[in-house]
């Protein structure tokens, strides 16, 4: 006994044991179970009982509680961890990009992505701003507002969400940003509207020829686009086809660059400054307007509103006007709806139109998020803005939100369907075949797919543990009572036989053992068998037995008396392999 003790104290001699048998000798024989073999009763006489209290039986129990935890933690059988302390989130920075004139704070004062998140407001304008964007570090914004030639505020940052109410671009001396949108688009930055719509907006003609799209997919009736001409430089403009019309003059805004052409003479003239300028031109034919329309979406909120020139300007955002609502027509929605699908979207945009006085319209333009807002409603439009941004950041700022994730997982690969043939042959030849679960454990169900080749896990070493065995020329394998091999090996049948039935065979679960709960039968199934010479003598000739008494398996009693004597046997090997 003081041999076996040392033997069992001995961590190399415990680590060299198959999993399963610390937890065999650990249970108590079943008051069903067969009996023990003459070896046992000769090397155990004492009770069982007395043999958990010695310092053996300590070094198992020690053993097995650990192995216990080791096999439930993968499986998430182990407690959760205690309510963990609320983290304390970082305020999100907002930047938004306007003049002075829209203290834009107030709008954002008390309010909070998803209800927890507090939003710090940055407002400057495209001048007072500079950038630094990375691959990685986002963009980092410097930021010197100026008032009245005075520096007010300097001070760097990383926004998390841009509001674009500022012009990116205008021919005017210094008024080209077009760099940082480039820069903040660059460092992955969401904004209302999106920076790729932004920077597509420097460009108006360029933006006309999305209406033309429009245009062309629902119709003159339903989307009236006025007639344009676009000329790249002065060269092609010899002529108008008729008088007056319109000259614009590259790319400008509140009715900058507009000129009305009265005849050929004024017509060259105008021309020799499109020369001077170097930039591109458009003409269109004057509308004899009565007043303007101009229909503006905010998120879900739309307005119509007919402004009337009072000084007689035919410029009616020019001089004295007359404003006023009007009512929202369906005609008027399909117009803002269209436009708004423009350059992947525009969450704040507005459409302009004409009504001539022979009461025809006409679509002259669309404008985005830089767009002025007129009415009685401006406060209202104000905070339809900032509750618009708020619900963009929380969207896509939270974890879990709408953002589609730059790693996408590959989709899953589909293995072909078996032919009846290869189901009943088995695994094809040079792929090794699975280990055979632990004995007296439940047998797990055959999978569909076949195992992986050149897994290390899945390869049995021979006896002297150099090379591994190919499933013909090692030694017996543990068969299920269904298996197709089995069946091949019994009925004496050559594989190139066709089977009877092309149904494939499953094996049927065996039913737990008396004395042992389900949750230890399915920890001995999970866990992993080690390769070893020890195992393999063992398993010889336990497989060999079970291999020659799956044909003739006969009721549930009886497997479990059998799984009762292998066990018994395998506690009999380990008495052997202490000498």
């Amino acid at each position: 006994m003081n041999f076996l003790r040392r033997r069992l104290s001995d961590s190399s001699f415990v680590a060299n044991l198959p999993n399963g048998y610390m937890t065999d000798l650990q249970r108590p024989d079943s008051s069903t179970s067969s009996p023990v073999s003459p070896a046992m009763e000769r090397r155990h006489p004492q009770p069982l009982a007395a043999s958990f209290s010695s310092p053996g039986s300590s070094l198992f129990s020690s053993f097995s509680s650990a192995m216990k935890q080791t096999s439930q933690a993968p499986s998430g059988l182990m407690e959760p961890p205690g309510p963990s302390t609320p983290v304390v989130q970082r305020p999100r920075i907002l930047l938004v990009i306007d003049d002075a004139h829209t203290d834009w704070a107030k709008y954002f004062h008390g309010k909070k992505v998803n209800g927890e998140i507090e939003i710090r407001v940055e407002q400057a304008e495209f001048s007072e701003l500079n950038l630094a964007a990375y691959v990685t570090g986002g963009c980092m914004v410097d930021m010197q507002v100026m008032r009245n030639g005075t520096k007010v505020v300097s001070r760097s940052f990383k926004p998390d969400f841009i509001l674009v109410r500022q012009h990116a671009y205008s021919m005017a001396l210094g008024e080209d940003y077009r760099s940082l949108v480039i820069g903040l688009q660059y460092g992955g930055l969401p904004a209302v509207n999106s920076l790729y719509s932004v920077y597509n907006f420097c460009s108006k003609p360029w933006v006309f020829s999305q209406l033309i799209k429009i245009f062309h997919s629902l119709g003159p009736e339903k989307f009236p686009l006025v007639e344009q001409t676009f000329f790249p430089n002065h060269k092609p403009m010899l002529t108008a086809p008729h008088f007056p019309v319109v000259v614009k003059l590259g790319h400008a805004h509140a009715g900058m660059g507009k000129i009305k052409v009265e005849n050929q003479h004024d017509y060259q003239d105008v021309t020799s400054m499109v020369a001077m300028a170097k930039t591109y031109a458009t003409t269109e034919a004057f509308i004899d307007s009565k007043y303007d329309i101009r229909i503006q979406k905010i998120g879900s909120n739309y307005k119509a509103y007919m402004r009337t020139s009072i000084s007689g300007n035919w410029k009616a955002n020019t001089g004295s006007a007359m404003l006023e609502q009007v009512a929202m027509t369906e005609r008027y929605r399909l117009w803002v709806d269209s436009c708004s699908e423009m350059f992947g979207g525009l969450d704040i945009c507005a459409v302009k139109a004409v009504h001539s006085k022979d009461g025809r319209d006409y679509i002259i333009e669309v404008m985005d998020s830089s767009m002025p807002l007129i009415g009685e409603h401006v406060e209202e439009d104000k905070q339809l803005m900032a509750d618009l941004v708020i619900s963009k950041m929380s969207q896509l700022l939270m974890p879990g939100g709408t953002v589609p994730s730059p790693l996408r997982p590959w989709a899953p690969q589909t293995k072909p369907a078996k032919s009846p043939g290869q189901a009943q042959l088995g695994p094809p030849l040079g792929q090794p075949q699975p280990r055979p679960p632990t004995q007296g454990g439940p047998r797990p169900a055959q999978s569909p797919q076949p195992p992986r080749s050149g897994s290390p896990s899945q390869q049995r070493l021979s006896p002297q543990g150099q090379q591994p065995l190919s499933p013909q020329s090692g030694s017996p394998q543990q068969r299920s009572p269904g298996s197709p091999q089995l069946s091949r090996a019994s009925g004496g049948s050559s594989p190139n036989q066709a089977p009877k039935s092309s149904a494939p065979l499953t094996s049927q679960p065996r039913p737990p053992v008396q004395g042992r709960s389900a949750s230890q039968q399915g920890e001995e199934a999970k866990k992993p068998t080690s390769p070893h010479p020890h195992l393999n003598k063992s398993q010889s000739l336990t497989n060999s037995l079970s291999t020659s008494d799956t044909s003739q398996r006969g009721t549930p009693s009886e497997d479990e008396a059998k799984a009762e004597t292998i066990r018994n046997l395998r506690k009999s090997f380990a008495s052997l392999f202490s000498d």
